[in-house]
């Protein structure tokens, strides 16, 4: 899929999900810079919110633990969020398909944007976890030239 096919798939998913597509696009730019076969292991992530589960015995295999904390994607949606969002597939190395990534991404978009009331600079903030402050800014910035 070419970077053109991306970003028009990107506008069209967000379109269907009532958020800003410049904004699904300056997001994807950011977090992948539109590959979707990026994938990021975040250790910190899960020390913090995976392991509770495996002490539960709530997550039983080993891959499944570690593919949780693991952001996915053209819009790296971590491996967790994506199963609290609702993605059901068998392995989340499926969120590097376009298509299912963008889905889960704006699903999970949509709801940090409700969580922060609409104001999509503390939304942008929610999604990267709040771990840069300047985060939101470049996503802003990047949106500009997707209009």
């Amino acid at each position: 899929m070419t970077k053109d096919e991306i970003i028009a798939l990107a506008k069209a998913t967000a379109q269907r999900h009532n958020i800003w597509p410049e904004l699904v696009c300056a997001i994807v730019e950011q977090e992948s810079g539109f590959n979707p076969w990026a994938i990021r292991y975040e250790p910190a992530f899960f020390q913090k919110y995976v392991a509770p589960f495996c002490a539960k015995a709530l997550i039983k295999s080993e891959t499944e633990a570690r593919a949780r904390a693991i952001s996915w994607g053209l819009m790296q949606v971590m491996g967790q969020v994506a199963r609290e969002a609702g993605f059901v597939g068998q392995f989340l190395s499926a969120l590097c398909e376009s298509t299912t990534g963008l889905e889960i991404g704006c699903r999970v978009l949509n709801h940090k944007i409700l969580m922060a009331d609409g104001n999509v600079r503390k939304a942008l903030l929610l999604w990267n976890g709040g771990g840069r402050p300047e985060y939101a800014d470049e996503v802003l910035a990047r949106a500009e030239k997707y209009k």
